[in-house]
């Protein structure tokens, strides 16, 4: 049982999001570049299967950080990336989200794997720290995110995506959920 007060026999048959799904919503939001460290939530449904699309290439990164003036850089000449990590990682990459994307009005496209976030809770309610706290350091920060957790979530994609490059302003794709390969 969780502090919580709920066990996994507790938790709701759910349906995860499907990483091709997101993949081609990705190219409908004009994303030709992924720029990436390894996320144990989004590895399997959508790095793995990133890393052998032909029309989306791969940057693989040591530091999110690094990630972050990438993915603000490439606006330069209008192409669009997405910076894909998990949430330790937006932790460590805040100081430069701070600097690139609020305070220098730099477009960054974030989706973020909530490792550890059960999947009958909200973040919010997560027994996980890391993920607890994760939309209100957002919110006091002022960067819009949108979770991903169910399948007709993926809609929400392409709209945020195209409104970090108009507004040229940092956005965050919390996906919360395991992502299904196909």
């Amino acid at each position: 049982m969780t502090p919580s007060g709920f066990t996994v026999k507790d938790a709701p048959n759910v349906r995860n999001p499907v990483g091709q799904t997101i993949i081609e919503s990705l190219k409908n939001a004009g994303i030709r570049f992924v720029v990436a460290l390894p996320d144990i939530v989004t590895s399997e449904g959508l790095l793995w299967p990133i890393s052998r699309d032909k029309q989306l290439r791969l940057i693989r990164i040591c530091r999110e950080e690094e990630g972050v003036s990438i993915c603000a850089a490439m606006s330069y000449n209008d192409t669009r990336a997405i910076l894909l990590m998990q949430q330790t990682g937006l932790m460590a990459s805040l100081n430069a989200l701070r600097a690139v994307g609020m305070e220098y009005r730099l477009p960054v496209a974030m989706m973020v794997g909530l490792q550890g976030k059960e999947v009958h809770l909200s973040p919010e309610k997560s027994n996980s720290y890391g993920v607890r706290i994760i939309r209100p350091v957002l919110d006091a920060m002022g960067i819009p995110h949108t979770l991903i957790e169910q399948p007709d979530d993926v809609s929400q994609i392409v709209p945020a995506i195209d409104d970090v490059y108009s507004r040229s302003l940092p956005h965050a794709l919390l996906v919360g959920r395991a992502l299904n390969a196909a």
